[in-house]
């Protein structure tokens, strides 16, 4: 263990090195007295009040860099050693609290202060584990065992599937972490439960089925589900970003649609073809909605059209495709079409350290001429489709 005194700023913070396994490595801030900070041997970095309470020295958690900006962790321990100079022991009443806390409190104190501050996904959080982990809401988190939470993994991947088994794990390994994060002087039940191995996804529409696609999908009666399904097709955007499409994000001038945060983090373009420009221009003149997707929940917008899905999936005999195969389509066909990995990725969002130099140079007219090649070449099945249905 090595104790080492630095200035706290967040470029220094950022480049510290994980300490020798085994070991954690301390360092203590010149700022703001005890403040420390913990690197472990696998790069987590822990803010902690080295503080003397009650005679003994203690180390108060006040949580992980960069989840805690630095200036917050030098507030909270500013704070923590006035109610320590006031006759309290945080540690002592923060321990007995997080003993007796429900699961359910803590999937409460994980919603509102973690999950959705922090994730795009939250709602997911929020569905999955009310479906799947209710029963453990009145329960003392202590209570809750490794052997239960195996058990439980087992039972969702023989019931559910491994990929739905493998992301609940990742949500209740979660948010015990947080937990000991808050304070919580227990043992996260999650770990070391190795997940599924899963495979990668390769489905897409394949040529033969698209006639089959589209006349189920025009003969859908849900007009705003059928009108999403096409744009997803036509866009390859992620689900989540074409469920909250606004109005004002469309720049009909251009053809373009500017999402202002993807799944990583960043904006993206995405160049909209004639086809997709003209479903939109008719739902906007329909349109009395900031949501291009309106629905009647509390999002304002369409929020998982699974029943439509089913219906087209049913009518056309098409089975294990999903939502968002329809974004693997387009990539596909843009395979398919000639377009090379960096133009696919940069129609589709995706974040590639090894390509970004390349996109810099790039501007929209590579990437609409793949887009273009590629609806050509999927909607040219339409026709066919139309042919079997007359």
């Amino acid at each position: 263990m090595e104790d080492r005194r630095l200035n706290f700023i967040k470029s220094a913070l950022a480049g510290l090195p994980p300490a020798p396994k085994g070991r954690k490595d301390f360092y203590y801030d010149t700022k703001e007295q005890g403040l420390c900070l913990a690197v472990t041997s696998t790069g987590t970095k822990t803010f902690y009040l080295y503080k003397r309470v009650e005679g003994r020295p203690e180390r108060i958690l006040l949580g992980r860099f960069p989840d805690i900006s630095i200036e917050n962790a030098r507030k909270a321990a500013m704070s923590m050693k006035g109610a320590i100079a006031a006759g309290k022991n945080p540690q002592k009443e923060r321990r007995a609290i997080r003993d007796e806390m429900t699961f359910g409190a803590l999937f409460t104190e994980y919603m509102e202060k973690y999950s959705k501050v922090h994730k795009r996904s939250w709602a997911y959080d929020e569905r999955e584990v009310n479906k799947y982990l209710s029963h453990w809401f009145k329960r003392r988190i202590s209570t809750i065992e490794k052997a239960e939470v195996e058990r439980l993994h087992a039972k969702i991947g023989k019931e559910n599937g491994l990929y739905q088994a493998n992301r609940l794990l990742e949500r209740i390994r979660s948010i015990f972490n947080k937990a000991i994060d808050w304070g919580w002087d227990g043992t996260n039940p999650a770990i070391g439960i190795k997940k599924y191995r899963e495979k990668s996804r390769e489905r897409f529409l394949q040529p033969d089925e698209f006639p089959r696609f589209f006349v189920a999908l025009g003969n859908e009666p849900n007009e705003t589900a059928r009108d999403f399904f096409m744009l997803s097709l036509l866009t390859g955007a992620r689900k989540s970003n074409m469920l909250a499409m606004v109005w004002k994000d469309i720049n009909f001038t251009t053809a373009t649609w500017r999402i202002p945060e993807t799944k990583n983090g960043e904006a993206q373009v995405v160049h909209l073809s004639d086809p997709a420009m003209e479903l939109l221009t008719q739902r906007k003149l329909a349109s009395e909605s900031p949501w291009v997707f309106p629905g009647e929940g509390r999002t304002g917008h369409l929020a998982d059209p699974k029943k439509a899905w089913g219906r087209i999936l049913a009518e056309a005999g098409l089975e294990d495709l999903r939502i968002h195969d329809l974004r693997r389509t387009l990539g596909s066909y843009q395979a398919a079409t000639g377009a090379n990995g960096y133009i696919i990725g940069k129609s589709l969002g995706h974040k590639s350290q090894q390509s970004t130099a390349i996109y810099a140079r790039l501007n929209l007219d590579p990437v609409r001429d793949s887009v273009n090649k590629a609806t050509e070449a999927m909607l040219g099945y339409a026709g066919a489709g139309e042919e079997q249905h007359r």
